[in-house]
Order: structure tokens, then sequence, then C-alpha cells
């Protein structure tokens, strides 16, 4: 564990408070929705974080820097697992381009909340009980052979979301942003919006239950596992939009990202004999999803001269 100023909490709070009120005010109205938007916002997102890292290694060392960036790099990665869940909630409920972003932001706002919870706990966890390891080392290898078998790029629904239809009041409309709309009859009712910000949370709160313990992987410090998660976190929307129309095209993605997973699992597992420190665990995961993502791209453009005009 590494001593945290307080005033580095305060100036991660301060970052990450002044980039979600610009982030929501730059996108009132329908502004914010198109493509180069959302490209502008990635690169913005992705400089905070690698800005702050930065801050983290001349503040706390380079060890610490090394550290967080290995954890925002498995979380980013990560995350392009919680792209392809987007897309599907998306496509299921037919909400539009211009509704998704409230969605996703009170979505990743509450994603924010549940992965503090589950740093925090896993942390204590893990001092009090070494075993803990793992645990979390057997859930990452289970999920890694899990995303291995699965191509996320295959499915067309998403279990929370059917669960919830079935359970819930639900009007098939949309009624502008509204979550919840009275009927004629007086009766309150859901909107595919609310199914949608449900099925969002119930989701990352399950992607949560493997992105954790891959960042535990890399280090048990709780402050840098969670402003590493949330800097993240919070580019994610803007990651989806821009690669909404391109994630099922990348069909080997999830071999990468089950690599991710296994490496993260065996680390956890092997941690008390041999220690892999940060630096190496960065190359081998932008090596994994690097490969994939090229991989992906090449067969495309393999095929492309075969496909019909």
């Amino acid at each position: 564990m590494h001593p945290i100023p307080t005033w580095l909490w305060g100036v991660f709070w301060a970052a990450v408070l002044t980039l979600l009120v610009v982030d929501l005010l730059g996108h009132r109205g329908h502004h914010g929705e198109s493509r180069r938007a959302a490209w502008m916002w990635t690169g913005v997102w992705v400089t905070a974080g690698l800005a702050f890292g930065g801050l983290v290694w001349a503040v706390l060392g380079a060890d610490a820097g090394q550290e967080y960036l290995a954890a925002w790099l498995i979380e980013k990665s990560l995350s392009l697992d919680n792209a392809f869940v987007f897309l599907v909630i998306f496509q299921s409920l037919s909400v539009p381009v211009r509704a998704q972003h409230q969605v996703l932001f009170l979505g990743i706002f509450g994603a924010l909340i549940f992965r503090a919870l589950f740093i925090f706990v896993g942390a204590a966890a893990l001092e009090r009980w070494s075993w803990v390891s793992y645990v979390f080392g057997a859930i990452l290898l289970v999920t890694a052979w899990r995303v291995l078998r699965e191509d996320p790029a295959k499915q067309r629904d998403n279990r929370a979301v059917s669960w919830l239809s079935r359970h819930l009041p639900v009007t098939q409309h949309l009624h502008d942003k509204k979550f919840i709309v009275r009927r004629e009859d007086g009766r309150r009712v859901a909107t595919p919006l609310l199914l949608a910000l449900l099925g969002l949370e119930l989701t990352d709160i399950l992607f949560a239950v493997d992105s954790v313990p891959a960042a535990f992987s890399v280090t048990k410090d709780t402050f840098i596992l969670y402003s590493s998660n949330a800097f993240a976190i919070l580019g994610l929307r803007a990651l989806y939009l821009v690669l909404a129309g391109t994630l099922g095209k990348l069909r080997y993605l999830h071999y990468g990202l089950a690599g991710v997973l296994a490496f993260a699992g065996l680390k956890m597992v092997v941690t008390p004999w041999f220690h892999v420190p940060p630096l190496p665990s960065v190359l081998v995961i932008v090596a994994l999803v690097g490969t994939a993502v090229v991989a992906s791209v090449i067969a495309r453009r393999r095929e492309a001269p075969a496909t019909p005009q």
C-alpha cells in the first residue's frame, strides 16, 4: 500500500466531477451525439486517465505509476466487453442514439458507486484473508473460459433485460427521454429507457465481479484501483459510441479479452511464489488485445474482395 496524500484524493474527485459536469453540459439537447464528438470525448477521457496516471507516477513513484497504468489498461480492455452488452441492450429495446447518452451517463455514474463498494470490500477481504486471492483467481479463470467460448458479438438479447421485461410493467414505446410514464388509467409504467438503465446497472455489477479481481492482480492499493477504474469507466460512454458500428466486426476480440482475464487469474494464483511486475503486465495486456484487434482487421480485409457488391 502506498501512503496517499489527502490532496491527491481531492485532485482526483475534482477532476472527475469537473469532467462529468462538462460532459453533461456538452450533451444537452441533441448536442454531442455525432461520431466526431464521440471521438473527441474518447480522446479527452483517455488523455485525462493517462495524465492522472502521470500525476500518480510523479507523486507516489514509478511502481505506483506502473500499477495504475496496468490497472487502467485492464479495465479499459475489459470495458470493451461492456460495450458489446450496451449494443445488445440498445438494439433489443430499439433505443435511438439521441436517447442513449442519458442512459449511459446515469449507468456509468451508478457503476462508479458499485465499483467503489467492490474495491474497498475486496481490499479488506484480501488484507484479512490471504486465501481470497485464490478465489479471485479461480473466478477470473472460469470467466476467461466462458469469454473464450462465447462470442459477445453474436448475442441478440440480454438476460437481465429479458427478466426485467417479464417482471415490470413496461410500455413498448419511447416517451422522449422519460424513464417512467403514467398511462391513461393512472398506472405508472417503465419505458424502454428505464429497462436499458437497469439492464446496464445489473450487467455492470456482474462485470465488476470479473474486472475488479483482474485489477487486484496488479495492485492491492485501493486508491490506485479506484482511480484507474473510474477513469477507465468514465470514458466508456464515448468509447461505445465510437465503436458501436464496428464492435461486431472485431471477431477475435473476445479471445484477447479471455487472454487478459486468464493472465490476471494466473497472476492471482501464483503471486505467493512468483511476482510479475506491473510493467511486464502492461506489455502482456497490450499484446493480447492488440493482437486480437489486428487479427480481426486482417481477417475482415481478406474477406472484403469476396463480399458481393
